[in-house]
């Protein structure tokens, strides 16, 4: 880490004021060139503990950056992660307030909701598969509290900006039909993705990290050195399979699992 303590619970700051008032940071990355990757999780940590300072919980964890496209485009090779609040779970079928976010995007995702605690270092994807009590659909509303392209010169964010703005999770939509993890094939889990009636995006689950359980047992072993691990009942989202696709006020989206059922809201 290249930042002090003081900088970390500084930015941290700025994240947890820049959420309440829907108002978009520059780059980190380029007010601090020399931040780093640890930099980033040192200043999520510190904005968890003023969410849980105001009586949010933790509900679990989401793994970002999983496909090979993402992690070259963000000149990295291996996936982020982030912290779920309790205060971004909508319900399916809903109406969500587009005013709780500042830019939001619509990403395709399966969850999986731990039975049993699961520990690293040496998690396998058996062991996640082994912990998991159910795999269901998901939806993951990503946001910008700090500004996907930088408001003068457009470059685009670098990763630590990502990874301190919570991996840029903002909102999860559970739904369709749960089922346990061995009931299918996860890897052959498709969805299609309509917004306003029309499909924006399809994708297989295959696309995170070959299976989409793989991600959680890397976050259980990335996180292991903290003595920290996944806890029974956490929601793990498993990582996007389609390109985010924008949203706005009056804007329906509805995911198609096939086998696994639908699932959508709307924005308003």
């Amino acid at each position: 880490m290249n930042l002090t303590p003081e900088t970390h619970a500084a930015l941290a700051r700025r994240l947890y004021d820049a959420r309440k008032a829907r108002t978009a940071l520059r780059h980190f990355s380029r007010e601090f060139p020399d931040m780093t990757i640890e930099d980033g999780y040192a200043i999520q940590r510190e904005w968890v503990k003023l969410e849980l300072a105001d009586g949010r919980t933790v509900k679990g964890r989401k793994i970002g950056l999983t496909s090979r496209a993402m992690q070259v485009s963000s000149q990295i090779d291996e996936p982020d992660f982030a912290p779920l609040m309790d205060d971004m779970f909508f319900a399916a079928g809903g109406d969500i307030p587009v005013n709780r976010f500042i830019a939001p995007r619509v990403e395709v995702e399966l969850a999986f909701v731990l039975g049993q605690d699961l520990h690293g270092p040496g998690a396998t994807l058996f062991d996640v598969l082994r912990a998991t009590d159910y795999v269901c659909p998901a939806i993951e509303i990503i946001d910008a509290r700090i500004e996907q392209f930088d408001r003068e010169t457009k470059a685009p964010r670098k990763v630590f900006d990502t990874i301190s703005d919570f991996a840029a999770n903002a909102g999860i939509v559970l739904g369709g039909r749960p089922v346990k993890p061995d009931a299918v094939d996860l890897r052959w889990v498709g969805a299609m993705l309509f917004r306003n009636g029309v499909i924006e995006e399809t994708g297989l689950a295959a696309a995170v990290l070959g299976h989409p359980a793989s991600g959680a047992a890397w976050l259980a072993n990335k996180i292991a050195p903290y003595g920290e691990a996944l806890q029974a009942g956490q929601v793990i989202l498993a990582g996007s399979f389609t390109r985010p696709v924008t949203g706005a006020a009056g804007d329906s989206f509805h995911v198609d699992y096939g086998p696994l059922g639908v699932v959508g809201f709307r924005f308003v």
